[in-house]
């Protein structure tokens, strides 16, 4: 009898036959999440006020340091005033601004951090929302100068896709730092900044809001592992292979309604004061 795992030929066919079942249940995983999947209906404004909550729920919002922003397609962008705590964010603080910080819209400051937004939105005009942080677990990260490893199918979605700024550039309130920092974010979703924090870049509010609450998560899994031993990391090609589904926009979007479900079952009047 031929062992089948004597016959290249054969092995090949068995594993081209593998990768296609598994290709066509993840098609159809895709498409069934697409259309059986309640994921809200949300402006952007309250899409923000949901964000600010849940990244408080995960502890992102313990000082002043933190912004939001979601860039609109008139060129303004929305985002939150300077000393409202993501955690009492409501929709009448929901401020719109120009790209030089004037308030076009709302009543407040804006946080000046912000402009180094702005330097991310001309580099990159696939990318319509920021989220810029400093969680206790990936600030804890940043203070050791470590990247972010992916080590877990949970972190996949970094899988070369999380830069890394090795230096610190100071307060990121002028020009410079916003040059350095759009700069090494280059391509990338996602940027671990040492000695700071972090920020999440992506073309939806609901992606940016799910990478910010997995970043955190992530750091918090790599810091508890490494005091056990060695992280061993994932294999490259499985990693990548994790990365594109997990980052599939129905998988975000179920991702986000989840998370903003959370929210309202613990705070039912978040969303208090939309039409």
């Amino acid at each position: 009898m031929l062992d089948l795992f004597d016959s290249p030929s054969l092995l090949q066919t068995e594993t081209q036959m593998l990768d296609t079942a598994k290709q066509t249940v993840t098609d159809r995983a895709i498409s069934d999440m697409s259309t059986r999947v309640d994921t809200g209906n949300w402006s952007d404004e309250q899409k923000m006020v949901l964000t600010c909550r849940m990244l408080a729920m995960e502890n992102h919002s313990e000082t002043l340091a933190g912004q939001i922003t979601i860039r609109c397609d008139d060129g303004t962008f929305l985002t939150t005033p300077l000393a409202i705590a993501f955690d009492e964010v409501e929709s009448r603080h929901i401020m719109r601004v120009d790209d030089s910080l004037n308030i076009l819209e709302g009543s407040g400051m804006p946080n000046p951090a912000v402009r180094f937004h702005m330097w991310v939105y001309r580099r990159r005009p696939d990318v319509r929302s920021i989220v810029h942080t400093h969680p206790p677990y990936v600030s804890a990260l940043s203070m050791a100068a470590r990247p972010l490893r992916v080590a877990h199918m949970d972190a996949t979605p970094f899988f070369n896709d999380c830069a890394f700024l090795r230096e610190w550039p100071g307060l990121p309130i002028a020009d410079d730092e916003g040059e350095i920092i759009s700069s090494t974010l280059g391509t990338c979703r996602s940027i671990l900044l040492a000695h700071h924090g972090f920020l999440a870049a992506t073309s939806s509010i609901e992606e940016t809001a799910y990478l910010s609450m997995l970043i955190e998560r992530a750091a918090r899994n790599q810091i508890r592992a490494e005091a056990l031993g060695p992280i061993v990391e994932l294999d490259a090609a499985l990693a990548k292979e994790s990365h594109d589904f997990l980052l599939q926009p129905s998988v975000v979007r179920a991702s986000f309604a989840m998370f903003a479900r959370r929210v309202l079952r613990q705070e039912p009047s978040a969303l208090a004061g939309f039409n």
